[in-house]
């Protein structure tokens, strides 16, 4: 029998505990949703009034995956949803909104990809972000140095920069936005990606044609579309194992000397939210909202 508990006043089926979802370390769904509980109060303000994707993986990283947008069934009515805008015609989404909703959600075994804009406003992007992806033998700690380039040319905009793991081989660098429509963020992203290739030409590739990728860090401008998502903050990523998509200092990144450096797991959070607290919630307020040029 699929056991039942209460989450703020919802009842929720929470099935599988004893699932092994990461063989490589022995990491049960049980100890998912406990990290998702845990995780919860950074997590949720990145999710909220954020159409949510869902990258399944019920049966482990090894498993199928597959992405999951429109509300799944079986959804509970108490779960928000939200019409967004599609090229075929409207569809919904889920919105997580609270406790509940992350719960069950979670339960979905999923990692959580939002796209730069609020269903409130579809297509108007109030977040930039730069998707830092290496091509072998490149690292992460190329990734780095591409890092601290583009925040120096973000900065002479106005703009200030908040870097987060990928939870796989990369970066992610954000920026919260006055709301432009998403066509114009892509543009600005994909400008800077050329800018960065012309410094850093040994470095840096703004093309995604894969032949052009190895040795080099590929700048992937295109995320800021408005159809496109990014796995969100705090996320857990569908690897061997529980990697987390998990914000770091500058600090850290000026000092990332080996692949491993910026490896993440879900049993870092804890001791990284008592040192940092949550080093992306700058991007939530307005006032820390940069304007494009």
């Amino acid at each position: 029998m699929t056991p039942m508990t209460e989450v703020e006043g919802r009842r929720l089926a929470l099935s599988n505990l004893e699932k092994v979802l990461y063989p490589a370390t022995g990491f049960t769904k049980g100890e998912l949703l406990h990290y998702y509980a845990t995780a919860a109060e950074v997590l949720l303000p990145h999710l909220r009034d954020r159409p949510l994707s869902f990258l399944r993986y019920p049966d482990g990283p090894d498993g199928q995956r597959f992405f999951v947008k429109n509300v799944p069934p079986g959804t509970p009515e108490w779960v928000v949803t939200a019409e967004v805008p599609r090229s075929e015609g409207p569809a919904r989404q889920v919105l997580v909104q609270d406790l509940p909703s992350l719960m069950w959600a979670a339960n979905q075994v999923a990692e959580f990809h939002t796209p730069q804009w609020r269903a409130g406003a579809p297509g108007e992007a109030d977040r930039l972000v730069l998707d830092l992806d290496p091509g072998a033998p490149a690292t992460v700690v190329e990734c780095c140095e591409v890092a601290l380039w583009l925040r120096e040319r973000l900065a002479a905009d106005g703009l200030a920069a908040y870097a987060k793991t990928s939870g796989s081989k990369g970066l992610h660098l954000l920026a919260a936005l006055a709301p432009v429509p998403s066509e114009r963020a892509t543009e600005y992203a994909k400008r800077l990606a050329v800018e960065a290739e012309k410094a850093m030409p040994e470095l840096v590739v703004h093309r995604m044609t894969r032949a052009l990728r190895p040795g080099k860090v590929f700048v992937d401008w295109s995320q800021n579309a408005a159809k496109k998502t990014t796995a969100a903050p705090y996320t857990l990523r569908a690897r061997q194992e529980p990697m987390v998509s998990a914000p770091v200092t500058w600090e850290e990144v000026a000092g990332c000397r080996e692949p491993e450096a910026l490896a993440l797991r879900a049993g870092d959070l804890v001791p990284r939210l008592r040192e940092h607290g949550d080093l992306m919630a700058p991007l939530l307020g307005a006032e820390r909202a940069g304007v494009l040029p």
